[in-house]
């Protein structure tokens, strides 16, 4: 019998190279919320994406990764501000 493949746009991952994934995120996820380091990074990003893609959008677009990567979603549906 003929090996089932994933469906087109289906990605497997094993559990703990997601966990690991989920650790690196949520690691940048919190530096990005550090004061000292947000400020000149907001300016940056702001000239690197010509200001189509803001600080605020990143941090949102990682705590949808990790939620959807099996994080607990705390940051998703509470914000960074809550952590």
């Amino acid at each position: 019998m003929p090996e089932r493949r994933p469906a087109a746009g289906t990605v497997r991952l094993d559990a703990g190279d997601a966990a690991e994934l989920i650790e690196m995120l949520s690691f940048l996820a919190d530096w990005l919320d550090d004061s000292d380091s947000s400020a000149d990074f907001a300016g940056s990003l702001r000239r690197f994406t010509s200001g189509g893609y803001s600080l605020a959008d990143l941090q949102a677009d990682l705590a949808r990764f990790t939620f959807l990567l099996g994080d607990d979603g705390e940051r998703f549906f509470n914000g960074s501000e809550q952590q």
